[in-house]
Parts: structure tokens; sequence; C-alpha cells
């Protein structure tokens, strides 16, 4: 019941900063969200996961750049906490996001075979899925429903609606669905930086964490490319996206060392931007 009660609450807070958001618009929202996420931020969600996790990431970061790196965090959080209120101005425009590797997904939609498209949670994460549908390939989204039941309708609607229109629930049944849509010839895109209780223990920096197979699993089964995606966010808030070779799943054996062969994928694409990284997952624990 105490649970109810905080998400309620926390539910109408959010609602209205949605709102002011719409009010205030693109421009002025995302300078006062980072402002505001900077200051509170910190006090909702605890600073020694982040702290352990950037340990875990380098053990010779100074104090000034572990500082500078959690500010540009909740910066980003910020920011992107108010663009899910202009995924229609994205979906339909295509000046705040370039490309790099466009031949990569014009070769994919050519083809007309799927793939298993890769990334974690960096910049406005939202907008990989996006553009890869704006290219025309047939895609299913994996996601993990907010803990907030009175949140996650909205955030349901916004994803189907603007973002992909085929939203896989993570789970068991989750699986099964997305056998289904590679059956069909459709695309599989997840995050893969998230910890995951029935994954495998590899190593991630200088831990071992539990690691979703699912990637590996499904790229061995149906004979598949693995295309690993990064989206960063520039000056002035607009994006790059890049979208890597694809790592071919037939010079792996078996599902672990292709799952090593991403979380070092992984290790890359947050060595080239840590700031942009969502370091509040307990990854490691």
């Amino acid at each position: 019941m105490i649970k109810i009660i905080k998400y309620f609450f926390e539910a109408i807070i959010i609602y209205l900063f949605f709102l002011i958001i719409k009010i205030v618009g693109l421009s002025i929202g995302r300078l006062l969200f980072s402002s505001i996420f900077k200051k509170i931020g910190p006090i909702i969600k605890s600073k020694n996961i982040v702290k352990k996790n950037l340990n875990i990431f380098s053990n010779k970061l100074s104090k000034k750049s572990v500082n500078e790196i959690e500010q540009n965090m909740w910066s980003n959080y910020g920011k992107t906490f108010v663009e899910y209120m202009f995924l229609k101005k994205f979906r339909k425009e295509n000046l705040h996001i370039r490309v790099k590797g466009q031949k990569i997904l014009e070769e994919i939609y050519q083809k007309n075979k799927p793939v298993i498209f890769i990334s974690g949670h960096f910049a406005n994460f939202e907008l990989m899925s996006m553009e890869i549908t704006k290219n025309k390939i047939n895609l299913a989204t994996i996601y993990r429903p907010l803990n907030n039941f009175f949140l996650n309708p909205l955030m349901e609607y916004l994803r189907t609606k603007y973002v992909c229109s085929n939203q896989i629930k993570k789970g068991l049944t989750g699986v099964k669905e997305c056998m289904t849509y590679l059956k069909k010839d459709y695309s599989i895109a997840l995050m893969i930086d998230q910890r995951v209780s029935e994954g495998d223990r590899v190593k991630f920096f200088s831990k071992e964490a539990h690691t979703t197979s699912l990637p590996a699993q499904l790229s061995l089964k149906f004979n598949i490319d693995v295309v690993p995606i990064f989206i960063e966010r520039e000056q002035k808030d607009s994006f790059t996206m890049y979208v890597n070779k694809p790592i071919n799943s037939s010079s792996f054996k078996e599902k672990l060392g292709l799952t090593k062969k991403l979380n070092e994928v992984l290790e890359d694409m947050i060595l080239k931007n840590p700031n942009q990284w969502i370091w509040t997952h307990d990854r490691w624990k």
C-alpha cells in the first residue's frame, strides 16, 4: 500500500513536470530540467551506486572527473526526460540527428534479412529505434516496463506511437515473441547494459556482471548478424547515431563467446563517452 501511494504521488509530480515542459517548450525545457536533475538526481538515486560503478569502470579517476561525469550524466537525464514530450517532433524531422553508417541500414533494408540491434542507455537512447524504423526496417524492440504503473501506460503509448510500434515486454514471454518476429523477418533491438538475474556472469570492465545472453542466443539460433549501434548527444543538443559493422555469429561456436564480444563492444561505447551512459543502474550487483 505504501508503494502504491509513493508511485501515485511520484506520478503526479512527473505529470506536472511534463505539463510545464509542454508550456515552456523544448529548448527552455532542456535548460531547466538539465539544471533540476543535476540538483535533485543525486538525492533521488543513490550516489553510492554511481560512485561504485565509476570505480569499477576506472579506479584512476580523480574526484573532479567523477563529479564531472556524474553531473553530465544527470544533465543528459534531464534533457532526455524533456525530449519524451517531443518524440512526435523528432519522428517528423531529421535535422536533429545524423547517422554514421547509413549504408549499413540501407543494406539491411534491401536484403530484408533480420538482424539483432544492440546498444546501451546512452544520450537519448529512444531515438535509435526510432531512426531504424524511419529507415523502413521492420523492427520490434524489447523494453522493460517502469515499476511505477501510473506512469508506465504513458511511456508505452509514446514508445509505441513514435519510437517503434512493435514493443516486446522483457521476460520469458518476450523471448517467445522475439522468435515469432524473427520468423516474420523482423529485426530485434534491445539494450544489453542492464543487470539481468537470469544472465551469464561475464567480465564487464574490471568485474564480472550478470549479462543478457539473449542477443547471442538469437543470433546463433537464426544465423543472423548482430549490429551494434551507439548514439551521442552533441553540442546544441543534436545527435549522432553510429551504426557499426555487423558481427557475424558464424565465427562464434557458442553463446558465451559472442556474449563476451558484445560486452567488449559495449565497453568501447562507454569509453567513447562515459558522460552519457546511465551510471545509476546497479550493473555489478
